[in-house]
């Protein structure tokens, strides 16, 4: 039984749709810090520009403290929210996922790279009917690169007997569009795929909703 509070009658009878993002905020907050009221700090979060970007980059409670009037018992509740919501968003997308185009990488990619706060380099490998046989980590880096040699990322394609590869990295910054070193690293995987017989097929990079795909643009 639901007590008289508005937003969680609304929640009991009529499930989370019918609660507002500040309201949903407020679910997880549950009570406020020093008479501050959970809901004024949900609107708070709610109301602040890129809110939900900024949380889901928050890596640890203390960067949460640090933005929010918040209680730490609240900061651990946000983050273990975060992370399931992110949890969920992967479990949509099998890794048996069919890549047919860049779209498809991106849609595969884009929730696992576009709110890390720092360069992850990934290598997707491809089987002869261009399903994913999985997705691996190769390097993590600082805010601004990752560094990536091409027998890293071709070692998992060789061992799993890939037909193809696909790589993707993010830039914590939002804006996909390559660097120099992008551009240079892209052409020596490339080069290295042909050598070996396992050709890169795509190197996408991945931006906060946007990504940039070689193969869209110039070809690899």
């Amino acid at each position: 039984m639901c007590n008289n509070n508005d937003a969680k009658q609304r929640l009991c009878q009529y499930g989370p749709g019918s609660l507002t993002n500040a309201e949903l905020i407020s679910m997880i907050l549950r009570k406020g810090k020093r008479n501050i009221s959970p809901l004024h700090v949900a609107e708070t979060i709610d109301a602040d520009y890129g809110s939900y970007r900024q949380l889901a980059r928050c890596q640890n409670v203390d960067d949460l403290l640090y933005r929010y009037p918040i209680t730490q018992d609240q900061a651990l509740a946000l983050l273990a929210s975060m992370e399931l919501g992110k949890r969920l968003v992967l479990t949509d997308i099998p890794e048996s996922e069919h890549i047919a185009s860049p779209a498809d990488a991106a849609k595969v990619l884009m929730g696992r790279l576009r709110h890390e706060t720092h360069e992850r380099f990934l290598v997707v490998l491809i089987n002869t009917k261009n399903r994913i046989i999985s997705i691996q980590q190769i390097s993590e880096g600082s805010l601004t690169s990752a560094v990536v040699h091409p027998r890293e990322v071709y070692a998992p394609a060789i061992i799993s007997h890939a037909a193809a590869i696909l790589v993707a990295h993010n830039h914590p910054s939002g804006d996909p569009y390559p660097s120099t070193d992008d551009k240079s690293l892209t052409a020596a995987l490339s080069k290295a795929g042909d050598i070996i017989g396992i050709p890169l097929v795509d190197h996408l990079i991945v931006g906060d909703g946007y990504y940039y795909s070689f193969k869209e643009q110039n070809g690899v």
